[in-house]
């Protein structure tokens, strides 16, 4: 992102709750200038509350009930980190995370609702699930059905406490099992005498709607253990359960005990009418994990959506030195509670009743809640100027990130080729190939350097992608990794906020650098509209370098990671790629390639495929090594939904041009279409003998990578004919008599 004014103050949002994730949509349509804002939840997504129940029956898919935070983050020009917080220090306004990583801060708010796990119940830790967080329930509830459905598990369950999330669980479960299997048993266990309700007549009218659903019914009663296949109670009963939840109560989560912060005896957040601490009054907290002192309520998640504009408000006026607004939570609200089937039953001023229309009403409510989150409204564009030079319009599409936004292959190899042959006999191998190579003392260098444009708001995500992308060079040359530059550009910012990029930059570069064997020995720095980080690298080789020239006719192409970046991170720019599909490609681009490097080391030709996509960096190897080569489309890994993306003509800024550079012949479709994406840490695409390939691909498999033959080399003459005769139905030409005939 760009930006016009300059960061001063860090915002900080802990937890995706509801009430943060509607403060993230109202940020977006009205942000405030000089904020970076920052969210950290355990996932890139997280469930709604109230389509829980629904879930579990098995009335939404996961999809339907899920808040996608990456995609809010980005429409409010937010960043997420994925991760849980361990412990926060209020004195010196910072937040440590699992992992080791520290994040400082100039306003927080806490949102990260409650948790419902009994580590003190021996057993539960290994054999039940607690209610809440939502998120690893859901998932493994859904285990739990496939397992049913297979005939692996006994369709036997219980859940620990029965007040009203657990009686809607309870009839949940009750009617998807019963879809499944004939003769379910679910079980609700109750430490009371009696289910909890708000109203006596909630409590008569979920006592019958349970008894008819067949649920066992135990008040009186409490688990002294936890079991894989059985539940052990006080009263010496063992009662068969193969899938336990604890939904006994709401309890506060246990890194908030360790801050110097005001919590109530059982450890929730205590705020005042601002929803600010005011022994720290630049922290705040919503939702079920904090504690009105104002005017305390039961928790439930309609305070936390209500307190959301107030805290959208609040949270500004604290950044920006204005006044504040106050809280003041209903005291009566309706309360719709799901029956199991297409059914609920509703409460309000001690009056309760049940019927199918109120499914549909609450039904109404929640998809709306949900819906709000989603629609995203596209925000406009700059216009342009009135009058401007003429232009083919090609430049009107946003800039992509990563190595979307280099520039045009045909415009560095034509500034490259006006360069004089090198005249100096140390340098071994100049422009042209991956990387320089140096002659130094008997021992030969590898030199190379490359930068990013950000394709993410965290740094330091993006810096150890940047750096595994640059790294890419030295290990497709066959090099270790010796020493390296820093070179970053930074959106104009606060001195403190730059010690605090620069921080988390540089503590991501040095994990990512000493891990391979590098050190980093210097670099250079300065202000910008946007972030970029760049590394300038060598490397030691201790043999013959690879190169792209050894390539042989028969030998078999390997390629160690899939495409698709360049399509993804463009569709994820228009929103069309969903948190948890952004995060699992972060998280893989993410994993360092030095042990396909290795394996790889006895390749004839190799290369690491970055921003002039597959088919130009083949066709380097193709022109390098005077062979041609022939690839099956149908072989090639595709990052997932790729192929979709490339399907609905979603191209990266530098497509077209790559795909001039290395225009293809024949052949059609989206597989086609991603040989000219440009890729952003990218695989190593090398010349194996054919002989060895598949011990190769099964060596990379085992080492994690998702390795394929894609190919093999040809005779340029071969392949000329191939074309001339047309046997094969799709050829891609390359200048130079370099022809590279690619099969579906």
């Amino acid at each position: 992102m760009q930006y016009t004014e300059p960061l001063t103050r860090d915002l900080l949002l802990v937890g995706g709750g509801h009430a943060h994730a509607l403060v993230l949509k109202m940020w977006g349509m009205r942000g405030l200038a000089g904020a970076r804002v920052t969210v950290v939840d355990r996932g890139p997504t997280t469930p709604y509350t109230g389509m829980l129940p629904g879930f579990i029956a098995g009335h939404y898919t996961r999809d339907e009930i899920e808040i996608d935070l990456h995609r809010l983050c980005r429409f409010a020009g937010a960043r997420l980190i994925v991760g849980s917080v361990t412990s926060i220090d209020p004195n010196a306004r910072r937040v440590a995370l699992n992992g080791g990583r520290v994040l400082d801060y100039d306003v927080m708010s806490v949102n990260v609702g409650i948790h419902s796990a009994m580590p003190d119940l021996p057993g539960f830790s290994e054999f039940a699930v607690p209610a809440k967080p939502l998120g690893a329930f859901a998932s493994a509830w859904q285990t739990y059905l496939d397992q049913v459905e297979a005939g692996v598990s006994q369709p036997q369950a219980t859940v620990i406490g029965g007040g009203i999330a657990g009686i809607e669980l309870a009839l949940a479960m009750t009617h998807a099992l019963r879809a499944r299997t004939p003769h379910p048993k679910v079980t609700l266990i109750e430490a009371s005498s009696q289910i909890a309700a708000h109203a006596p007549a909630s409590r008569r009218g979920l006592g019958e709607v349970l008894e008819g659903s067949g649920v066992q019914v135990i008040t009186g009663t409490t688990a002294t253990r936890i079991n894989r296949d059985t539940i052990e109670l006080n009263d010496g009963r063992r009662i068969p359960s193969t899938f336990t939840v604890g939904a006994a109560g709401a309890h506060a989560h246990r890194w908030l005990q360790g801050a110097d912060l005001p919590l109530t005896d059982d450890g929730f957040i205590r705020v005042g009418p601002e929803l600010r601490i005011t022994e720290h009054n630049d922290i705040f907290a919503v939702g079920d994990c904090a504690h009105l002192t104002h005017a305390p309520r039961a928790k439930a998640g309609v305070f936390s959506v209500r307190a959301a504009p107030v805290l959208y408000r609040n949270l500004r006026a604290a950044l920006s030195g204005r006044p504040m607004r106050k809280f003041q939570p209903q005291k009566s609200y309706l309360k719709l509670v799901s029956l199991g089937g297409k059914a609920a039953l509703a409460e309000k001023w001690g009056i309760a009743f049940a019927s199918p229309l109120l499914w549909r009403l609450k039904d109404r409510i929640d998809r709306k809640f949900i819906a709000q989150l989603s629609d995203l409204p596209d925000m406009p564009l700059p216009k342009p100027p009135r009058v401007m030079a003429l232009d083919d319009g090609a430049l009107r599409q946003p800039l992509c990130s990563g190595c979307g936004g280099k520039i045009a292959p045909t415009a560095l190899n034509g500034a490259l080729s006006q360069l004089e042959p090198v005249s100096r006999t140390d340098v071994v191998l100049g422009p042209g190939d991956d990387a320089a190579i140096i002659a130094n003392g008997g021992a030969n260098l590898v030199l190379t350097s490359d930068h990013l444009r950000a394709f993410t708001e965290d740094p330091a995500t993006f810096t150890r992608i940047a750096a595994l992308h640059a790294l890419g060079d030295i290990w497709a040359m066959g090099a270790q990794p010796q020493s390296v530059l820093v070179n970053l550009t930074l959106p104009r910012m606060s001195v403190p906020l730059q010690q605090r990029t620069m921080a988390e930059i540089m503590k991501a570069a040095e994990d990512v650098f000493t891990a391979a064997g590098a050190a980093i020995v210097g670099g250079h720095s300065s202000l910008g509209l946007e972030m970029s980080v760049g590394f300038s690298l060598t490397g030691v080789l201790d043999g013959a370098p690879i190169s792209t020239a050894g390539a042989r006719v028969g030998d078999a192409l390997v390629l160690t990671r899939a495409i698709g970046t360049g399509t993804i991170f463009a569709a994820d720019m228009k929103g069309l790629v969903s948190g948890s599909d952004m995060h699992a490609l972060l998280t893989l681009l993410a994993q360092p390639q030095d042990s396909a490097a290795r394996i790889l080391r006895q390749a004839n030709a190799m290369t690491d495929v970055t921003g002039f996509g597959l088919a130009g960096h083949l066709s380097a190897i193709c022109k390098a090594s005077k062979v041609g080569a022939v690839l099956d489309l149908g072989a090639l890994p595709l990052h997932a939904n790729a192929r979709r993306l490339a399907e609905a003509g979603i191209r990266s800024t530098i497509w077209e041009e790559n795909r001039r550079a290395a225009p293809v012949q024949g052949g059609d479709g989206p597989r086609k279409a991603l040989l000219h994406d440009p890729q952003t840490a990218g695989g190593l695409l090398a010349s194996i003998d054919p002989s060895q390939a598949p011990k190769v691909v099964h060596d990379l498999r085992k080492a994690g990578h998702d390795a394929a033959i894609i190919g093999h080399v040809v005779d340029t003459r071969h392949a000329k004919d191939m074309k001339r005769k047309r046997t094969d139905p799709t050829a891609i030409e390359h200048a130079d008599e370099c022809l590279i005939t690619v099969c579906c």
